[in-house]
């Protein structure tokens, strides 16, 4: 069943929650520390042999505990240095307003990351850059292009104290 923009946009529902016991979440725990570690060296940290490791790992992936696989950028190591937090109000807060806005921010490539959120702001966008002209660029060629946003506010990352995973 193919599904239209608008249902690809919209918040899933609740996913269905998944039953994990202590040996699910060692699991866990470890690939989230190294996603690259064999299901060998697991099954020698959690003391279970590797067929029922893998089964494990398959059970969490198929069952979507397990989204995916990223690796973690040091932004410092290449020329993309400049991270900024956006705070982006809408002017209209309805469901064509709300998924227009999110298709158009899918679609760029320096929006690392993108939460709907509550309070003052409608949504927080983190953004990589690799300088303020770059982030100037953005700003005024892409992000203020997207009809029906009424503010905006930036804040420059002065450096990473913490990235991480979340914990098990």
């Amino acid at each position: 069943m193919k599904t239209t923009p608008e249902k690809e946009n919209m918040p899933a529902q609740a996913p269905q929650m998944v039953t994990l016991d202590e040996k699910d979440r060692a699991i866990l725990r470890l690939l989230q520390r190294d996603a690259k570690m064999t299901v060998r060296e697991i099954s020698e940290q959690v003391h279970l042999s590797t067929t029922p490791v893998h089964e494990r790992i398959k059970r969490l992936e198929e069952t979507g505990v397990i989204s995916q696989y990223v690796a973690l950028v040091d932004y410092n190591r290449f020329a993309k240095r400049m991270m900024v937090i956006c705070y982006v109000s809408l002017k209209e807060h309805n469901k064509r307003a709300g998924n227009s806005f999110i298709t158009a921010i899918r679609e760029m490539d320096e929006v690392t990351e993108c939460y709907n959120i509550s309070g003052e702001f409608d949504f927080l966008l983190k953004v990589v850059v690799g300088s303020m002209d770059d982030y100037y660029n953005f700003h005024v060629n892409k992000l203020s292009q997207v009809g029906n946003i009424g503010h905006v506010q930036s804040v420059f990352v002065m450096g990473v104290i913490k990235q991480a995973f979340q914990p098990v």
